[in-house]
């Protein structure tokens, strides 16, 4: 038992993976897709949801906005990640040369 504590203590962790890149815009089509369907279905049955359970209705109008919103949004969010990361690879060019 003892042997094995030790042991642990001498073993080094590995470093841990880099992020996966996922396409983000597949990502927000498909969850915008999900709500469009949910929101179609909800409103062919609407007249079998009870009163209180219609909201249902808005939050699949909601997923689908804020889906839009997304799919318009993210090549800006990527475009503006991508200029800063050249902005910090040229400042860090910059101060590697000057030294």
């Amino acid at each position: 038992m003892a042997r094995q504590a030790s042991e642990r203590e001498v073993r080094k962790l590995r470093e841990a993976p880099p992020p996966l890149e996922g396409n983000d815009l597949i990502i927000t089509l498909s969850g915008t897709i999900a709500w469009a369907v949910a929101l179609i279905v909800l409103v062919v049955l609407r007249d079998r949801l009870p009163v209180a359970d219609r909201w249902w209705i808005w939050t699949c109008v909601a997923g689908v906005g804020f889906g839009l919103f997304g799919l318009a949004y993210v090549p800006h969010l990527k475009r503006s990640r991508a200029r800063a990361a050249a902005r910090r690879a040229a400042s860090q060019d910059l101060n590697q040369s000057s030294s």
